[in-house]
């Protein structure tokens, strides 16, 4: 009987059947929040390797999520991690730049990947053959993994962040918008690493 808890390969082992030998799973961290970059990762697991913890991972706790970031990039057949900055954000948009940092993940792989499976429901500009899995990470054991090392990446980055500018408390919500996040934004003023385009609200005056 199947254990509900474990993500299974039927995607990848599909893939395979085809001739696909490097698939690679991909996933983002980092949509929504108003500053910091737009994290992306790329994952070539070993066929077949469990890890506990990889189904369900947006409910996962930190510490758990830092413990499976060891796991899974001590087991990987290869992995990348990039990202698209906020400048970038706000010269392409979030969907462009999200796009962007998929593909550089995605173009750090070493064996490199053969085929693509990315999360959601977009995928522009790859270069190998790739499929889009709408909530990829709760399907696809890959994808599941790449979504972890893109959160852990971006949430450490945001604990720098916050000993750069600590008025704006980076750590707690990690850039999104939340009420103590924006009474700093009206107080301070935006940052450097703030998404101007996702900011309008100020000029509009509005809290």
């Amino acid at each position: 009987m199947k254990d509900p808890t474990i993500l299974l390969y039927d995607i990848e082992e599909s893939l395979e059947s085809k001739g696909f030998s490097f698939i690679c799973g991909v996933d983002e961290a980092g949509r929504g929040p108003l500053a910091g970059d737009v994290y992306a990762a790329a994952v070539i697991l070993p066929k077949g390797l469990v890890i506990d913890g990889l189904n369900d991972s947006k409910k996962l706790t930190e510490k758990r999520r830092e413990a499976l970031f060891d796991k899974i990039t001590s087991n990987a057949v290869a992995y990348g991690i990039a990202s698209a900055s906020a400048e970038e954000i706000d010269s392409v948009n979030i969907l462009n730049a999200v796009m962007l940092a998929m593909n550089r993940a995605v173009k750090m792989l070493s064996p490199a990947a053969d085929f693509a499976l990315i999360d959601g429901n977009i995928a522009r500009g790859f270069e190998i053959p790739c499929q889009t899995v709408i909530k990829g990470d709760a399907k696809s054991p890959s994808i599941a993994a790449a979504s972890i090392l893109a959160k852990v990446s971006r949430d450490r980055v945001c604990y720098e962040l916050d000993e750069k500018y600590p008025q704006y408390g980076f750590a707690k919500h990690k850039g999104y918008g939340t009420k103590a996040h924006i009474e700093a934004l009206y107080k301070y003023g935006p940052c450097p690493e703030h998404r101007k385009t996702f900011l309008k609200f100020l000029n509009d005056g509005k809290k």
